[in-house]
């Protein structure tokens, strides 16, 4: 109406105090896009949580809008959002692990164990995905503090000790890394002792690919970046969120320093303007660890400081996909990107970016200093290099264990693994993670390597090992790994998003019916994005076609299984 003025401007009005302690945090912080998650962080790790207040203030303050500050910290998993009529959560938060490693060694008893046992005024406790400590299922965090084989009473120790950080253990620093030859090949490549040719040639003779899952040779994807103009980048996706799989973690716990230096030749190879490194945040001892190494280098003049960028995801497994990481690292949503173009044309900041997995990059060092016939002179059953398989469930030795390419489950349990834990017979495996597939006990001299497992349905992947025994509910190890993607899907395309919830319905009912089951599946391979909710079905799939009477003896009727066996073998 003519003459009526607003008395206030639409929208939320910002918290001068809340800018005023912001401004205070981050002082003379970077105010770039990139740097959105690592602001975030900031924040929660010094109040405790993210205020809406807060979150205006960093919009503010970053000039972004307040949907993309907001949409952000919703998406990942980490950030604890409090509205400002809210109270305050408790101070301490409980993780508890439910992948299914740690299903199987009790986590569902621990959890309840622990909601009847802690205050949640005081504490609060949450389920979580798989945190890369397999081998010590059943695994808890307290504060930022991992307690493997936890329970009810353990728990109850660490908080009553208040100690909830990460500890450390030592590991090779420079001095003791390069007395013992470690930089050397750095310093032979940039002083053009070595060509990236020559380089390039070794590791083709040697076989290395890359050993996040996809398998795809190294020195090819260096010549892919290589050939596309500048200013490349590269990224090492040290965000290992596949449940099974910790043997990224093991690695660098134990030689950060040969992990950064392959990185820091991977860079060379392809001159990239920057190296960043993106770990999960699930590993908070590492992060420690790898900005002591950092520091050593850029002291020592081996690496210019800034150079090496270290970044901390947030929570969220679909960050692994290489497209889904780079979005992350550009301070976004981690949602996978449509291909073509691939990050190797378009990738971080737009630029042609080398993404390469922890494992990969570590063995080039060793790859020149022992030789390509360390890798390429070793294997089974006719595969060549050696694997580090993650293994976990029910077997003596879980852990880490480097064997040749292409050995056979049975070999690895009986050479490596100490065969499977007192009173437990071999039923099944996955042989990739939850996503790989499952297999039966009958297909365990299978050789586990890369195109070794796809006509059986599976896939080796990061070669995380998954031992299921006659003591176990497949149903619920079914359920389990559906139940895990469909939290971990990013939502953005119908398929995955829907197709995995659609899925947990149907595993839940006591009659399955097989047609339908195997329908669903191809429509989420078939149309899914990215790996996530095309791989999904993999195990309940696999299930249908090697299990169908294990099933029926644990009390699961199927209907309609011809139709599906039909449409499988087609």
């Amino acid at each position: 109406m003519p003459g009526r003025t607003r008395g206030a401007s639409r929208g939320r009005q910002l918290d001068p105090l809340a800018l005023v302690e912001l401004e205070n945090l981050l002082a003379d912080a970077d105010r770039s896009r990139d740097q959105l998650i690592e602001h975030l962080h900031a924040i929660q790790d010094h109040f405790g949580h993210l205020s809406e207040r807060h979150l205006h203030a960093l919009a503010q303050w970053m000039n972004l809008p307040m949907a993309a500050v907001f949409e952000t910290a919703s998406f990942y998993a980490h950030f604890d959002i409090v509205r400002d009529d809210e109270p305050a959560p408790p101070s301490l938060t409980i993780r508890v692990c439910d992948s299914l490693a740690c299903q199987l060694a009790g986590a569902v008893q621990l959890h309840a164990g622990l909601v009847a046992g802690l205050d949640p005024a005081k504490v609060k406790l949450v389920r979580a995905p798989c945190m890369g400590r397999c081998e010590a299922a059943p695994v808890v965090e307290v504060g930022h503090k991992h307690v493997g084989a936890a329970s009810v009473g353990r728990i109850s120790e660490v908080i009553a000790s208040q100690h909830f950080e990460p500890e450390i253990e030592p590991w090779p620093e420079l001095d003791e890394y390069r007395a013992s030859g470690g930089y050397a090949l750095l310093t032979a490549c940039r002083a053009g002792n070595i060509s990236v040719e020559t380089l390039s040639k070794l590791l083709e003779d040697a076989g290395l690919r890359g050993l996040g899952g996809a398998g795809f040779p190294t020195f090819r994807k260096w010549a892919f970046v290589r050939s596309e103009p500048a200013p490349r980048y590269m990224v090492i996706n040290a965000d290992e969120g596949e449940p099974g799989t910790f043997k990224d973690r093991w690695y660098l716990e134990r030689e950060p320093h040969r992990f950064l230096e392959g990185a820091l030749v991977s860079a060379w190879a392809i001159e990239a303007a920057a190296l960043y490194i993106y770990l999960r945040d699930e590993y908070p001892g590492l992060h420690k660890v790898l900005r002591a190494a950092i520091a050593e280098l850029e002291a020592a003049g081996l690496a210019t400081p800034g150079y090496i960028v270290l970044r901390r995801g947030a929570g969220a497994y679909i960050c692994g996909e290489e497209s889904a990481l780079i979005e992350s690292l550009e301070g976004k949503p981690g949602k996978p990107r449509h291909r073509p173009p691939f990050v190797a044309q378009k990738g971080l900041f737009d630029r042609p970016t080398l993404v390469n997995n922890v494992e990969t990059v570590l063995w080039i060092p060793t790859v020149h200093s022992l030789g390509a016939q360390h890798l390429a002179g070793q294997g089974r059953n006719g595969r060549k290099g050696l694997r580090s398989f993650s293994v976990s469930g029910r077997v003596k030795k879980p852990g880490v264990h480097v064997a040749p390419a292409g050995i056979s489950l049975n070999e690895l349990l009986a050479e490596y693994c100490g065969g499977m834990a007192d009173g437990h017979a071999l039923l099944a495996y996955l042989p990739g993670g939850a996503s790989g597939g499952i297999l039966p006990a009958s297909l365990a001299n299978l050789p586990l390597d890369f195109d070794t497992l796809q006509p059986h349905g599976c896939f080796i992947g990061s070669a995380a090992v998954m031992v299921v025994s006659d003591k176990d509910d497949l149903r619920a190890v079914a359920t389990n790994l559906m139940a895990f993607f469909a939290d971990e899907s990013c939502g953005q395309c119908t398929p995955c998003r829907a197709g995995t919830e659609k899925m947990l319905t149907l595993l839940a009912r006591d009659s399955w019916d097989a047609a339908e089951l195997r329908q669903l599946s191809q429509v989420m391979q078939d149309a899914s994005i990215c790996g996530l909710g095309q791989a999904a079905p993999n195990p309940v799939l696999n299930l249908l076609q090697y299990f169908p009477a294990e099933l029926a003896r644990q009390g699961v009727r199927i209907s309609n299984l011809q139709d599906a066996t039909a449409e499988t073998v087609k």
